[in-house]
């Protein structure tokens, strides 16, 4: 069988094996790469090397150089600017290993960022430390590896809390049995968190500092953000296997074009106000809507993309609230899209979703 999705470290192996051959840089302790091939694996080198990430190389760099230190890096953005996915690469790149990985929601108990008890052997034999369950924190620690926490603002407080001291003081005490678990060189952590959505907690001041924030940004301009749609739609397609199919520029410039209007609140040209919906409209979200536009077309249409494939998506993604964003949307629809002589066949296709 086939995994469905390969961890970076598996997926671009050959790339960081010809880095690593080469790369004859001064690497940080228990670091796979040197800072700057881990940045051109990151970025690319427009040859044997393919892009991961799509902005500003300072970024990138800030991002590398905070973990050649003993501070932790917090990828901070709205929804869909690539957090998790920089963060993926970073561990990958730095440790060889992006796994040691804890999921942030509203559920999330501190066992997951400290440790758990595996009960059996507890009962059987006392507390020991070969009963301990390790999060994947305490693992990287042990190991010198880059520990990531996904979703941070979405813990809850006192769980958040929990990692001042694996940050400050680079140790996880284990009071049980008095003893502890010190970071071995090597050792960091990637957070990624957002203030958009709803159920966010707000990180207290004692974590922030504990912190190098790097603000990902949403993609400066449009011909940026069709780039990396377009990059990030063709391998999504090629990894599910997805039927051949015609994916002109076009189509993905207007889904582009649509979700960028919709967020900034103002038509590309400047000359005409439009209202926001309550989503975010990422590049996320339009990545999404075309992969599942080219599915649509692969299999129940010509195999060209066409705006009756991609309008269903937008819709969905468009319309979060039933009401409000609905009327948001038909507001778009009637001022904007109809107006634009060579979106006739969008608009109709949209008409016919909405």
């Amino acid at each position: 069988m086939t995994v469905l999705r390969p961890h970076a470290e598996d997926q671009y192996a050959e790339e960081l094996a010809v880095l690593a051959k080469d790369d004859d840089r001064p690497r940080p302790p228990g670091w796979k790469l040197s800072p700057w091939a881990v940045t051109t694996y990151i970025l690319g080198d427009g040859e044997r090397i393919t892009p991961k990430y799509v902005g500003a190389r300072r970024i990138v760099e800030v991002a590398v150089a905070t973990l050649a230190t003993d501070r932790a890096l917090l990828l901070l953005g709205v929804p869909g600017t690539a957090k998790t996915w920089l963060s993926e690469h970073l561990a990958a790149a730095i440790s060889g290993d992006s796994t040691l990985l804890v999921q942030g929601t509203a559920g999330t108990a501190e066992e997951a960022v400290r440790y758990g008890w595996n009960y059996a052997r507890l009962l059987a034999e006392g507390p020991s430390f070969e009963a301990l369950t390790p999060s994947p924190v305490m693992r990287a620690m042990a190991e010198g590896r880059v520990a990531r926490v996904e979703e941070l603002t979405r813990m809850p407080s006192d769980v958040q809390d929990a990692l001042i001291t694996v940050l400050s003081e680079k140790t996880l005490p284990i009071p049980e049995l008095n003893r502890e678990v010190q970071a071995q060189r090597g050792f960091n952590v990637i957070a990624t968190a957002n203030d958009r959505d709803r159920g966010v907690n707000e990180l207290s001041s004692a974590l922030r500092r504990r912190f190098n924030t790097v603000v990902l940004p949403v993609p400066a301009t449009a011909e940026e953000e069709v780039d990396i749609v377009a990059r990030r739609v063709a391998q999504l397609g090629r990894s599910l296997e997805l039927p051949e199919t015609t994916t002109g520029l076009a189509e993905i410039r207007r889904v582009v074009t649509v979700f960028r209007e919709l967020r900034a609140g103002v038509t590309e040209d400047g000359r005409t106000k439009v209202k926001s919906p309550s989503g975010t409209l990422s590049t996320a979200e339009a990545i999404s809507v075309l992969t599942n536009g080219i599915a649509l077309a692969a299999h129940f249409g010509d195999g060209v993309l066409r705006p009756s494939d991609v309008a269903a998506g937008i819709v969905g993604a468009v319309v979060q609230e039933p009401v409000s964003d609905r009327v948001v949307w038909r507001e778009y629809l009637e001022t904007v899209v109809r107006e634009r002589s060579d979106w006739r066949d969008f608009y109709r296709a949209c008409r016919e979703v909405s």
